[in-house]
């Protein structure tokens, strides 16, 4: 099945639009979903940071608690108790629900763990947590380097579930011990996560959406494209009418005009030439035949010349056997002969013939303007210049005349021919007139006319 022409057409309007809202689409999409990466990961580091502060401040503040206990150590006070009131003091610092401090010797042995008291006195310098690590071992390391932070998993008190959890440690310089406390972190990653998922439902949302818009604009722009290629065709179909009905009442007038000069013209002097033949023939060898038969060759003659006529006016002999340039410069040398009219010509046609409808159309159309100017124009001046390029072929015919009168019909029954002859083969045909100014005509096609068209369909 062979795809139209207005179908291959809508094809190639829309597709291109929809080329690029896909891409327009799928580069927002790309865009939005690295934006929401970026804007996730910030939040998750503001989040991390907020978390690091906070221990920062818990551990100063209990700091803060025991430092006048080792204050008091420093002014005599008993280590052992030193040490007693200070563990008290840890045991008994807390916040939130899971927020508490603990404490370790150098050598891992738990000393504060309110949580978990059964872990106080035992040594954890071995423990391991689901990923491996040497928690204790890390955090008195991290301790000795002046304090900071670490990441690892441990028993959250509140549900008794194995969590990622955030702490800060540092040494308490009198005692030795690594003091600290952390923060479970796991519930960035949940939030993260919902962000995430968030932002996933957020860009499918915006995916449709854009996806139905850009369904609804293509419906647009198809019923708009259909609505207009409606409307053209039907412009279209009623020129072609228009122009079928003019074609035919042309050939109709040109049909009976032909016929009527056949019969009122060579019709008669060949019935009137018969008449005198045959009376030559009864009177023979009378004086009287020989008249009959000088009479008869008269009206041969007149016959004949009757038919040239006729038939350059179908078609011009002086066009076919001397081409183009000679038979313009014959018309324009009749013309200035016979009303006496000034002639500017400029003829510039290439040293190859132009195609015969072509050549055709260039003559009637200077032949139905060398009419027009010797009925009506009342002209001293006629130029006329025709010339070529590679593309196009250019005409233009101007006289000093009288012009077209406003009340006159500017797309007459002659000028009308022209401009269709001129359209027939794809050019373009405009008419300039000012009263007492003159008229200009102007035609211009392209070198790659319709070899199919038949220059004579419209008659000049």
């Amino acid at each position: 099945m062979k795809t139209s022409l207005k179908t291959k057409i809508l094809i190639l309007t829309i597709l291109p639009m929809v080329l690029l809202s896909a891409t327009i689409t799928w580069m927002y999409q790309r865009q939005a979903r690295e934006l929401s990466s970026e804007q996730i990961s910030i939040i998750e580091a503001n989040l991390m940071e907020s978390k690091r502060s906070a221990l920062t401040d818990y551990v100063h503040l209990a700091m803060n608690s025991i430092t006048p206990v080792l204050e008091a150590m420093n002014d005599g006070l008993e280590p052992a108790l030193a040490e007693y009131q200070i563990k008290h003091l840890l045991r008994g610092l807390s916040y939130g629900n899971d927020g508490y401090f603990f404490a370790y010797t150098p050598e891992g042995v738990n000393l504060v763990h309110p949580v978990q008291p059964e872990l106080e006195g035992e040594s954890l310098i071995d423990f391991q947590d689901d990923n491996g690590q040497y928690v204790i071992r890390d955090l008195l390391d991290i301790a000795a380097m002046g304090g900071g932070y670490y990441q690892y998993i441990w028993r959250r008190p509140s549900d008794g579930e194995d969590r990622n959890k955030l702490s800060y440690v540092l040494t308490i310089p009198q005692l030795g011990w690594m003091m600290g406390t952390g923060l479970y972190v796991d519930n960035i990653a949940r939030e993260t996560a919902e962000l995430k998922h968030q932002v996933a439902e957020n860009t499918r949302r915006s995916f449709w959406a854009a996806a139905v818009l850009l369904v609804v604009t293509l419906s647009v722009v198809v019923l708009v494209v259909t609505l207009v290629n409606m409307h053209t065709t039907q412009l279209a179909d009623q020129h072609l009418r228009q122009l079928t009905n003019r074609f035919v009442t042309f050939q109709v007038m040109q049909r009976r005009t032909f016929a009527r000069e056949l019969h009122d013209g060579i019709n008669q002097l060949l019935v009137s030439t018969k008449l005198r033949l045959n009376l030559a023939n009864r009177q023979w060898p009378d004086v009287h035949a020989r008249e009959h038969l000088d009479k008869a060759l008269e009206q041969l003659d007149i016959s004949i010349q009757e038919v040239r006529r006729i038939s350059h006016s179908l078609r011009p002999v002086l066009l076919d056997d001397l081409g183009l340039e000679a038979a313009l410069h014959g018309m324009l040398d009749e013309l200035q002969d016979q009303s006496g009219i000034e002639i500017s010509r400029r003829i510039r046609l290439p040293k190859d013939r132009l195609p015969d409808a072509l050549e055709m159309t260039l003559y009637r159309v200077v032949q139905e303007s060398i009419t027009n100017i010797r009925k009506h124009a009342d002209a001293s001046h006629v130029v006329l210049s025709v010339t070529t390029n590679r593309q196009a072929v250019n005409l233009k015919m101007a006289d000093n005349g009288c012009g077209i009168p406003a009340s006159d019909d500017i797309d007459g029954i002659g000028l009308l021919n022209m401009r269709e002859r001129v359209e027939l083969l794809g050019g373009k045909f405009s008419i300039v007139s000012r009263p007492s100014k003159g008229t200009m005509i102007k035609a211009q096609f392209e070198l790659d006319p319709d070899p199919d068209a038949d220059p004579d369909t419209v008659r000049s």
